[in-house]
């Protein structure tokens, strides 16, 4: 028996972050303080791989960064 079918976008949500474009602005701390901390002047730690419920908080950090160095997309599971 297989297992069924999940729908595009129904996969873990995937964080991807550009560091070498981030600049310590911390604007997505702000705006999703459970999935981004900055420590120090400039290093940032995230959770690339967040529950997929929180994708609006994620969504709100992506627009928050303002040399646009985060993105994400919702995985498929075939």
């Amino acid at each position: 028996m297989t297992e069924p079918r999940k729908e595009p976008g129904a996969g873990p949500l995937r964080v991807v972050v550009d560091l070498n474009r981030c600049q310590g602005y911390a604007q997505c701390c702000y705006a999703a303080p459970e999935h981004f901390e900055l420590r120090g002047h400039e290093v940032l730690f995230y959770d690339p791989t967040p529950p997929a419920g929180k994708q609006a908080e994620i969504a709100r950090a992506v627009q928050a960064c303002p040399v646009r160095a985060i993105s994400f997309d919702m995985g498929s599971v075939s």
